[in-house]
């Protein structure tokens, strides 16, 4: 099935090379890839965005 979709889907961030020599230098530091501190960082964006407006859910799509 060749246009399934990804279980992980790919996303390109463009961001500046400082910004992101700091973000690597951080998930080194957290002992993580800056693709895993990324992704913590958006879960961590998520669940406050969640516990000041309520869950996020797709049941009218």
């Amino acid at each position: 099935m060749p246009n399934a979709p990804h279980k992980h889907p790919h996303y390109a961030l463009r961001i500046p090379t400082e910004t992101m020599d700091k973000l690597k230098y951080i998930a080194s530091y957290n002992g993580r890839s800056a693709n895993k501190e990324i992704e913590q960082l958006i879960l961590a964006h998520i669940k406050l965005f969640e516990s000041q407006h309520g869950e996020i859910t797709f049941d009218s799509l």
